[in-house]
């Protein structure tokens, strides 16, 4: 004997589960997307908008393609960079050297009225 509520697992105004009988979902296409590792990927989009030329691989992570036979390229790693590295590629030697005075001047005034 349960003993519980027909309703148990279901919030309070949630709709049901399956589809309303007085609606009908939006028209839709399968596009299928191939790999370079040589998986294939269903992907459902709405029937009228054009499909992107590539798709990330669910699978691997690597770009795909709509054409089976020439599937894109892997991408390529990028090594590790560290944070400095980062800002190298933002600044300047000659940035670098003026925010450096400037921080060093706002340490050497706080330790001259401390």
């Amino acid at each position: 004997m349960s003993s519980g509520s027909a309703i148990r697992g279901s919030r309070v105004g949630s709709s049901p589960m399956r589809p309303d009988e007085r609606s009908e979902p939006a028209p839709r296409r399968q596009v299928t997307y191939f790999c370079a590792a040589g998986h294939d990927s269903q992907v459902l989009f709405a029937a009228d908008v054009p499909a992107p030329e590539t798709w990330d691989c669910p699978r691997c992570g690597q770009p795909a393609g709509l054409d089976s036979e020439n599937p894109p390229g892997r991408l390529r790693a990028e090594p590790y960079k560290s944070h400095l590295a980062y800002v190298k590629e933002r600044r300047s030697e000659e940035d670098g050297a003026k925010i450096l005075e400037e921080a060093l001047a706002k340490v050497r005034q706080r330790r001259g009225r401390g």
